[in-house]
């Protein structure tokens, strides 16, 4: 008799997808939270299209069998306002023990998620419009966007509203919910492109032509992980364009991507399988309007696209401040300080952004200093120190089940240590700290990376800890990804390895840290 042949992951998905919409699970979640019964594997998978991931027993007790869940919210254009903080507040309180992170993709997650309190969960977020549909899953992810728009005096162009169409196009749309891989599209208003066009599989970047008119620079099948690729550029659209564009591409992506191998299946894998002339000659046949021409605009260092400190608001007698927090933690406590400071201020609402960050949309000019000041003392810089700025951590090992290494407190540790170590270093530094090979925290586009895996302590055992990646930036068509150094170390050794090159960076002769940092490369 002959062995079956063993499913595998790609085609095993492919399946799951095929034989019930992701979107579909919904009704299942509510039977399996009223009923209690054991929630079906498959369903498990469905769970994403609503935002959910099982996540890591690490932290959980021994003698609790619960099934619990990461479950991330989209933000829309990254906002939170008051009323919804206040409900997100409530849901980290009562039913996510006290957890809430930012997150890269300008949404929040929770973790340790029941089943049986999805439903509430969910009519809460409803109360405040907010949900978590789509924030997973083979499907247009949320939509991010510079998180001053419209407030920002030197904005190239308000895009608030071509976001909120492409989200309201996508959310729930059941023509994109089957799509080979996730899919993230970003637009751009910002003078300093600080959405991170080059790591989108669609962006769309706002650029005033000589005549003061606003068309938008189009870039297609960048990313990080398995899809490691700079955005290519290949041309341009008006704004009325920027929708039927992205429906078009996204129709490519899903009739044509790579489904057979899932390390294989984002937009830019199929740009590369196909060249891209062949991208854009299929893109042109599917759209009745016709690219413009493709010469490259100039794009800002990612070491500069960064919002911090107090700044005067288009709108009058408002400011907005633009807040560090450290790898994207927040928690109900943070989320509780937050509330309590914007009510005390006058401000109203609240945007992150894709550095894991915030910006204080609305304080009132006149006590905007006072409120960074009060923000400085529960943690919440205002005028962050060059280490704090730019630090980024995933899930990590507390809850993420692919993870080897713990990154939240490790990244929180090192940026404190490096403050006092360092107090008067002047030069800003991106920080990665990735508890995995993926690359959620984007490890690979930052002056220090910290790619977690197993390594070896003094006495040769396999411990979790990090390798060191250095050297990358974002800068279009000019953009670097870090490259690996060989250089090993355990959790614990991360400081004092930090501190070691930081202090021999500032004993050379080198006038950048990023060319010093890459004297470090493995040959």
């Amino acid at each position: 008799m002959a062995k079956e042949k063993r499913e595998s992951k790609a085609a095993r998905v492919e399946r799951i997808k095929k034989e019930k919409d992701g979107l579909d699970v919904l009704q299942d979640i509510y039977v399996y939270a009223i009923t209690g019964e054991e929630v079906d594997p498959e369903d498990i998978d469905r769970f994403k299209w609503y935002g959910m991931y099982t996540q890591n027993r690490n932290l959980q007790a021994e003698d609790d069998p619960t099934l619990y869940f990461m479950l991330r919210v989209k933000l829309q254009g990254g906002e939170l306002t008051l009323p919804q903080l206040k409900i997100v507040s409530q849901i980290s309180e009562k039913y996510s023990r006290g957890t809430a992170d930012f997150t890269t993709r300008q949404d929040i997650q929770f973790h340790y998620i029941r089943v049986v309190d999805l439903p509430e969960v969910f009519r809460l977020l409803d109360t405040v419009g907010l949900s978590s549909i789509f924030a997973a899953g083979d499907v247009p992810r949320n939509v991010v966007s510079c998180p001053i728009n419209g407030i920002d005096h030197d904005e190239i162009a308000d895009v608030r509203d071509i976001v909120d169409k492409l989200n309201a196009e996508y959310k729930g749309n059941r023509l994109f919910s089957n799509l080979p891989r996730k899919y993230k599209i970003g637009v751009n208003g910002c003078s300093k492109n600080c959405m991170h066009h080059e790591i989108q599989d669609l962006s769309f970047n706002a650029v005033k032509t000589s005549n003061g008119k606003i068309q938008f620079e189009v870039s297609v099948g960048g990313g990080l992980a398995s899809n490691k690729r700079i955005a290519t550029h290949i041309g341009y659209v008006t704004p009325s364009q920027v929708v039927p564009l992205s429906k078009a591409v996204t129709k490519i992506y899903k009739e044509h991507g790579i489904r057979e191998n899932r390390h294989k299946a984002r937009l830019g894998h199929l740009i590369e399988l196909w060249g891209i002339e062949k991208f854009i000659e299929e893109l042109q046949a599917s759209i009745s309007f016709t690219l413009k021409d493709r010469a490259e605009i100039e794009y800002t260092n990612s070491r500069f696209r960064e919002h911090f400190g107090i700044h005067q608001s288009k709108e009058k007698e408002k400011s907005y401040i633009g807040c560090a927090l450290n790898s994207g933690h927040i928690g109900a406590d943070g989320l509780n300080n937050l509330i309590k400071l914007l009510e005390k201020y006058g401000a109203t609402s609240l945007k992150t952004t894709v550095t894991q960050n915030i910006i204080i949309l609305d304080a009132p000019t006149s006590n905007a200093k006072d409120l960074a000041e009060e923000l400085e003392k529960v943690e919440i810089s205002a005028f962050p120190s060059n280490f704090k700025a730019r630090v980024q951590a995933c899930t990590g090992l507390d809850f993420c089940k692919f993870a080897i290494s713990e990154t939240k407190g490790v990244s929180k540790k090192l940026v404190s240590h490096l403050e006092n170590k360092f107090p008067d270093f002047g030069e800003r530094v991106s920080i990665s700290v990735n508890g995995c090979p993926n690359s959620c925290a984007h490890p690979h586009i930052v002056d220090i990376g910290l790619m977690g895996g197993k390594v070896k302590n003094e006495a040769g055992e396999s411990v979790p800890g990090f390798e060191l990646l250095v050297g990358g930036f974002l800068e279009g068509s000019k953009s670097q990804f870090t490259q690996k150094t060989g250089i090993k170390f355990t959790q614990d050794d991360v400081n004092e390895t930090i501190e070691k090159l930081i202090l021999e960076y500032t004993n050379s002769d080198f006038k950048t840290l990023n060319e010093f940092l890459l004297t470090k490369v493995k040959a």
